[in-house]
């Protein structure tokens, strides 16, 4: 981060509304392919970001993209999870309202690359694993859930996990919400030291 196009790089991607791509990179920038893809890597090592495939656009191979790890502590000038937390619980605190009611809020205002697709399956998905989630998607005959095989609150969780999930189960409402066609039925807590929650929810085809 000592390299200050690759903090720049770093600052574009973490305040754009989108996953972000190598083409859009080296148009603000003027900078060659190869470059910015150096500097990609190097923040993706560093945890700062994560890379993802996009969905297939035609032909061709599918295109990668960028966006904040969930993960990135507030020094770099992102907002950390437990910053992000800590607003949570305050707002519970300030405005007297349910946890589950104050994460469906917070999942409401999360950056939706296309609310309403036909693939709202995989951005629900997207959008989870976007808020540090890990998910995995199983399904089995007409049951249909995510496995979350990280909890981005987990300390907090151990000593609240009725807070804590209640705000999760909340923000998986907000985002199912946001995206449309999803209707989340339930979470199923885990030990927050190992995650493993269960989220299951139904995929309306209206």
């Amino acid at each position: 981060m000592g390299d200050p196009t690759r903090h720049d790089v770093f600052r574009y991607v973490a305040e754009s509304p989108t996953a972000v791509g190598v083409a859009e990179l080296t148009e603000q920038f003027g900078l060659n392919h190869n470059a910015i893809r150096q500097h990609l890597a190097k923040l993706v090592d560093a945890e700062l970001l994560i890379e993802s495939t996009a969905r297939p656009e035609g032909r061709g191979r599918p295109r990668l993209q960028y966006t904040v790890n969930p993960n990135a502590e507030s020094r770099w000038g992102v907002t950390g999870p437990y910053e992000r937390l800590s607003m949570l619980l305050a707002e519970v605190v300030r405005t007297g309202d349910d946890p589950v009611e104050v994460g469906r809020r917070a999942g409401l205002e999360h950056r939706i690359d296309a609310p309403g697709s036909d693939n709202s399956l995989d951005e629900f998905v997207t959008a989870m694993a976007q808020e540090g989630f890990s998910p995995v998607l199983h399904t089995s005959g007409g049951t249909v859930e995510i496995r979350l095989d990280q909890c981005p609150f987990a300390s907090a969780a151990v000593t609240d996990p009725t807070t804590v999930c209640d705000l999760h189960l909340g923000m998986a409402k907000g985002l199912a919400e946001a995206v449309g066609g999803i209707e989340i039925e339930e979470l199923r807590p885990g030990d927050p030291r190992k995650a493993h929650c269960l989220l299951r929810f139904r995929v309306n085809p209206a």
